[in-house]
């Protein structure tokens, strides 16, 4: 994959103003997409026959009864009947007859599709239908069904028969159970969403269902990750993916809560620790924020500016040809989108330029004037090319940043600690507030700083474990209170590393930039039919079902990840840096650099989709014959110029991203060392405020590694950091002189890291943190081999200074030998189980890392020291008085 990258780094020039692509997205980043929407991407294009087994089962069943088969002419008594007959027949033994009644109640979930005219009728009928199975235990039924086909496909008999060429008949029985399990748990959570009266009772006892263990000590969101690690192992190649993943996705956010519930627990967390709550929300600000035109590609500068760059050549000697070049090309970009976006204006350019950047304003001195009549509480979000030209005279307002500026305690200690050195001659360790002596200026530097000084959550959090670690017997440890995302993260610990795998990947496999001879798993078995189509038609449409189908899995995972990353952050720090170094350890941060090494305005705007094909489109009303011109993609169908579900996917993993990274440096780091820079650039021109927020974040943390000439060359890429991003006062990120940027901290910042968490874990969780322990190692050996198809460094990797292949993120690479060397040094430290896995940090050959598992090694004593240690101890230690009191 670094070829790739290497490839892409070459092509980033110098910046320039690039011509506008459309208009801004409309899209309204929300925890999921609509109710139907969200419905109909359970089903792949493949299943439409399977649609008719249902009905089919249905009349069977209601003939079996003596009963007309049309539901709705059942009265209530009568259909809560048969759906507990339905119920006792899945406890039969008899599997044909036990999974002709799931499809039965697949089919009244469905919302007896076959009765109605309208999707509304159809919506309405399964909103009833729920709410009655609900009722009557069909949900806890048919997870015993689940467990049973799982015990089924993991049995030693059907793994010891490897299966080839799995196709979506393998998966018909599961999948039927998934399905079930998935309406039901998406119905209640979008009646809870709604506030539905009748179904609030329902909605909070169901959420209390699966946050407690099912009746074999599980959970059911543990019960899906298993499921997804047995199928990325090989065991059960025909688990159907984006079913499992898709509930899973939605048990983790009816379960956890979705983003309001995050604002609410962030402010009480932090009121309970005695901070103030957060008054700036990301999601609300980025709303009123303006995308700014992205920067051009060397393609576009050569394609636009080539008569004006001949020129030049033929005047300038090549050594000067950057700086003037460069001016000349902004200059004229400015005129160019000038000329665009200025209705008949003459404002001037520089000013039309910046005034794109500010939150909701227009420039006052420009004569476009696009929203001058409106106020800063309903902002513009619309470019210029849509506003016609305001006839009132613009309302004269001062342009602000969007964001307050904070500062870290830290931030005021090195300004105190400079200032003291400067003016003073000495540093008063510990203090953090005397000023004697320091002139007047630097009294009203410090006052500003402590009133924009930020103390978050995890501060709090880290400090509260340093004390405890420094006083463990006077320390008073607050009571673990079990909330949904702590009774999960206990749940999880002991197999933590090997889930962050499993989901990475199936994110690879479904990564459009993956090649199908690099997968390692089949993440297509729930889609590919029995036989391979024969006409044009049907050729077509499995390959956007299969583009769509990798779609939906990207979305899925990706919200998964950041679900659970936000929650575990607000729930305690180090449950949130135990998963984010596993996440890293597994090469999340080149994957998902991966992802976005392609073009991704044409992803962003790709819609895979066939609308007529959608459910409940494809079986209510009469079917038209998808041949020939009938035959139309949802991107010509839809009003929209981008897929929801793309932008969705594409804003999660950035924010995946900056979580990883955020105030890590050897992290950032790795960002340089993976030539980020022109991926990230790339993603600006999707024209989204949101998008361009989390990338230019990315941006601004390894902008002082980048060098000089970068910063000089991409000018309007730090206009639109200074513009959109926070800004941390006293941060140098423009300059490069930041003290922390010294590469031989990096190694031991992560194993301090590494060392805290672990500390963590095993003093709240002693037990999962010896199966985690004792599981970690064997099953990361165990990876080995799969591991490697993983490895997006390849063989010619920046940073791999050794001999393993794969570059960073060599998951694995132990023995037996040091495995059982690494157990007997913890256990006559007296840890009995260990600590979590140290081999990632122990045979990593990245260059930040290095060898740093220093609990791990092996120190070799001379012969001398063993001869005379006796007489030493005897002499320097027993004989030997020591004053204390002169100490």
């Amino acid at each position: 994959m670094l070829s790739s990258i290497n490839n892409s780094f070459e092509q980033d020039t110098h910046d320039a103003d690039a011509n506008c692509d459309g208009p801004d997205l409309d899209f309204i980043y929300a925890d999921v997409d609509g109710y139907q929407n969200e419905i109909a991407e359970l089903y792949s294009y493949t299943e439409f026959s399977e649609f008719q087994m249902n009905v089919k089962a249905f009349e069977d069943q209601m003939e079996l009864y003596d009963l007309p088969p049309n539901w709705q002419k059942q009265d209530a008594v009568a259909q809560r009947g048969i759906i507990m007959k339905l119920v006792d027949q899945l406890e039969v033994s008899d599997r044909a007859f036990r999974m002709q009644a799931a499809r039965c109640i697949l089919y009244l979930a469905q919302g007896c599709w076959a009765e109605v005219q309208s999707d509304e009728e159809q919506h309405q009928i399964t909103r009833d239908n729920v709410l009655v199975l609900h009722q009557l235990g069909v949900f806890a039924s048919f997870i015993d069904l689940l467990n049973m086909e799982i015990e089924s496909a993991c049995s030693p008999d059907i793994v010891a028969v490897k299966i080839t060429n799995v196709t979506l008949v393998d998966s018909t029985d599961i999948r039927v159970i998934l399905s079930v399990l998935y309406i039901i748990t998406e119905t209640i959570r979008d009646e809870r969403e709604r506030g539905t009266e009748d179904y609030k009772e329902l909605a909070e006892s169901f959420v209390q269902d699966i946050n407690s263990p099912l009746p074999d000590g599980e959970l059911l969101a543990v019960k899906l990750l298993g499921m997804i690690t047995r199928f990325c192992s090989g065991a059960a190649p025909q688990f159907p993916m984006k079913k499992v993943v898709l509930l899973l996705w939605k048990v983790s956010l009816l379960g956890l809560g979705g983003m309001d519930v995050l604002k609410n627990l962030k402010n009480e967390y932090r009121s309970k620790v005695g901070l103030d709550p957060i008054t700036e929300d990301t999601l609300e600000v980025t709303k009123c924020m303006r995308a700014s035109s992205p920067p051009a590609t060397a393609t576009d500068i050569l394609e636009n500016q080539y008569p004006k760059r001949n020129f030049k050549r033929s005047l300038m000697k090549q050594r000067f040809l950057d700086e003037p070049e460069q001016i000349d090309m902004e200059m004229s970009g400015n005129e160019g989108q000038g000329n665009a976006n200025n209705a008949g204006g003459n404002g001037s350019n520089g000013e039309e330029e910046l005034s794109q950047y500010y939150r909701p304003y227009d420039d006052p001195s420009s004569s476009s004037g696009n929203s001058s009549t409106t106020s800063t509480a309903n902002p513009n979000n619309q470019p210029s090319l849509t506003q016609p030209p305001a006839a009132a005279p613009p309302v004269q307002i001062t342009a602000r940043l969007p964001w307050t500026p904070k500062v870290r305690q830290k931030d005021i200690d090195q300004f105190l600690d400079i200032s003291r050195n400067k003016f003073i001659g000495y540093s008063l360790i510990g203090d953090h507030e005397s000023l004697a002596g320091l002139p007047q200026p630097i009294h009203e530097g410090f006052k500003t700083l402590q009133r924009h000084m930020y103390q978050s959550l995890a501060d709090v959090q880290i400090k509260k474990e340093e004390d405890i670690a420094r006083n463990p017997i006077s320390t008073h440890e607050d009571e673990i209170k079990l909330t949904p995302a702590e009774v999960l993260y206990q749940a999880i610990l002991p197999n933590l590393p090997q889930y962050m795998i499993a989901l990475l990947k199936v994110l690879l496999a479904a990564s459009p930039t993956s090649k199908s001879k690099t997968e390692s798993i089949n993440i297509m078995a729930d889609v590919l039919p029995k036989k391979m189509p024969l006409t044009a038609t049907q050729s077509t449409k499995l390959t956007v079902d299969m583009g769509r189908h990798k779609e939906i899995i990207v979305k899925a995972v990706s919200a998964i990840i950041l679900l659970y990353l936000k929650h575990f952050k607000i729930n305690h720090v180090y449950q949130f840096e135990f998963m984010s170094q596993h996440l890293v350890f597994a090469n999340c941060i080149p994957l998902v650099l991966k992802f976005f090494n392609q073009t991704i305005t044409e992803y962003v705007n790709t819609k895979n989709s066939i609308p007529l094909l959608d459910f409940p489109s494809c079986v209510i009303g009469e079917q038209p014959d998808l041949s020939g011109d009938s035959f139309v993609y949802g991107g010509e169908m839809s009003d929209k110029p981008y897929s929801w579900r793309n932008v969705f996917s594409c804003i999660n993993l950035l924010r995946i991203l900056n979580k990883l990274i955020k105030w890590k440096h050897s992290r950032v780091m790795m960002l340089v060392v993976f030539k980020s820079a022109p991926i990230l650039k790339k993603t600006l021109k999707v024209r989204h405020a949101m998008m361009q927020l989390y990338v230019l974040k990315l941006l601004k943390m390894q902008t002082k590694y980048l060098g000089r000439q970068w910063r000089k060359s991409n000018m309007k890429t730090m206009s639109a950091i200074y513009s959109k991003v926070r800004h941390r006062l006293n941060d140098d990120w423009a300059f490069g002189n930041d003290l922390e940027s010294r590469p031989w901290d990096f190694q031991a910042e992560e194993c301090t890291l590494r060392a805290c968490v672990d500390r963590f874990n095993l003093r709240r969780y002693p037990e999962a943190t010896q199966k985690c322990g004792n599981n970690g190692t064997a099953a990361q050996n165990a990876e080995n081999a799969q591991q490697s198809n993983m490895s997006m460094a390849g063989n010619n990797g920046c940073g791999n200074n050794g001999s393993e292949p794969n570059g960073y993120g060599n998951n694995g690479g132990g023995n037996g030998g040091s495995n059982q060397h690494q157990q007997q040094q913890l256990n006559d430290y007296g840890v009995e189980g260990g600590f979590p896995s140290d081999e990632i940090l122990t045979h990593s050959d990245f260059a930040f890392f290095g060898h740093s598992g220093w609990w791990d090694r092996k120190v070799e004593l001379t012969d001398y020291f063993k001869a005379n240690y006796a007489v030493w101890l005897e002499e320097e230690v027993y004989n030997n008085q020591t004053d204390w009191d002169a100490l």
